[in-house]
């Protein structure tokens, strides 16, 4: 069984016809992007002043991140309830989080006014002073730890590129680097995982404290003292699921076996994370004095109970054991557990944000494209890490069948 758990790259030939269409997609991307830098946000974007972010901040970075929390949520198994079964899973979890989490960077440095600025970000408070950083911004937070978590997973992840050069590399300069780098990872990655559960704590909750800012311009059934810890529940059954979408998704593209069993009790532990969700938003609902606005607000009530449905239908789903067993189940309710999320988040931010008389936002076809673009170069790259570094557990099916 040893053998099967270990890492292994994938292979096979790069240029298919699925990833010649996503260079296709990439390289038009790479033209909006011209066109945007260009002429400006406000000829790509349909962004106004009374809707600053749209589509690249709601999506791309607020449900990018949380989309990107498979490493997160399964570091809380496999270090913190150590429950070792789970270690197949950790480095293709932390890649998903490398790549969501950098395309996240990406789209905040094409969303921003004046992206050359944006270095004053990590450095224009240093050393600390009053006309320094604005300590009390949430903002300023969720900056500086995406930024510093960027740089902790690729951290993380790097053991897959040492063991790479370690086993293909002619020069042994690169060999003893890469056996040294090895060693070090080994004694140092207690501190980098410490640093991998801290910081998303902090800025996936610190998501939600920014739209506390918005007060009475964000719907009352969403705004709450408790939408920070509601962005940091839910972000975790995201990452569960997350995690069971890219196993299933990997196992079927790159014939890979499928760990059944254990994305079953990633099931059981969204049960545990969704009843916790559930509990929270209707306890602060009917403790508010807030229970018949979820009837009387006509479009939002109606929104608030899709969101409530796409969270408890897959708890539902999951509680019968038998039902987590059979792979189809898992799949389908891991799927409506990231729609639950993703919309919960837009809803916040966008849908069920309403900044006065006068202003909306729909967003354009080029402000589309560019969120399809940074999709498209986060696939591709995790194709070219996985076939060419020792990312997948688990031997392939035909092996396996043999």
């Amino acid at each position: 069984m040893a053998h099967q758990n270990h890492a292994t790259p994938v292979g096979g030939p790069l240029m298919t016809r699925p990833f010649k269409w996503l260079m296709i997609i990439i390289a038009a991307w790479f033209a909006v992007l011209i066109w945007r830098f260009a002429a400006g946000i406000g000829a790509v974007s349909g962004l106004t002043d009374g809707y600053p972010w749209g589509v690249w901040i709601a999506f791309d970075v607020v449900t990018g991140t949380a989309l990107g929390c498979g490493g997160y949520a399964i570091a809380i198994l496999a270090y913190i309830l150590n429950k070792g079964k789970y270690h197949p899973v950790v480095r293709p979890a932390v890649l998903t989080s490398a790549l969501g989490y950098t395309m996240a960077a990406v789209a905040i440095m094409i969303d921003v006014g004046r992206p050359w600025l944006i270095w004053k970000i990590p450095l224009g408070g240093w050393p600390p002073s009053l006309s320094g950083f604005n300590w009390n911004s949430a903002l300023l937070e969720v900056a500086l730890c995406v930024m510093a978590y960027v740089f902790v997973l690729w951290v993380e992840l790097s053991p897959a590129f040492a063991e790479k050069v370690k086993a293909t590399s002619s020069s042994s300069f690169l060999r003893k680097s890469a056996d040294a780098w090895l060693a070090f990872m080994d004694k140092a990655l207690i501190f980098v995982l410490a640093l991998g559960l801290l910081l998303p704590t902090m800025h996936q909750s610190s998501l939600g404290t920014v739209m506390l800012l918005a007060g009475h311009k964000l719907n009352p059934l969403w705004y709450t003292s408790w939408v920070p810890l509601l962005f940091l529940i839910s972000v975790v059954g995201m990452g569960y699921a997350i995690v069971v979408w890219e196993a299933a998704i990997s196992s079927s593209i790159f014939k890979r076996q499928r760990e059944t069993s254990m994305l079953a009790s990633l099931a059981g532990a969204m049960i545990i994370v969704n009843l916790l969700y559930l509990a929270i938003r209707f306890g602060d609902i009917f403790v508010s004095g807030k229970t018949a606005l979820m009837f009387n607000q006509g479009f939002y009530s109606i929104l608030f109970w899709v969101e409530i449905a796409l969270f408890a239908v897959p708890t539902v789903m999951f509680l019968n054991p038998n039902s987590r067993r059979k792979f189809s189940v898992i799949f389908q309710g891991s799927l409506l557990m990231l729609l639950a999320g993703a919309l919960y988040r837009f809803d916040t931010y966008i849908v069920a944000f309403n900044p006065g008389p006068n202003w909306s936002y729909f967003p354009t076809l080029p402000e589309l494209f560019i969120t399809l673009g940074a999709v498209a170069t986060e696939v591709a790259l995790y194709i070219i890490i996985v076939k060419r570094f020792p990312i997948l557990a688990g031997s392939s099916a035909v092996q396996a069948a043999q």
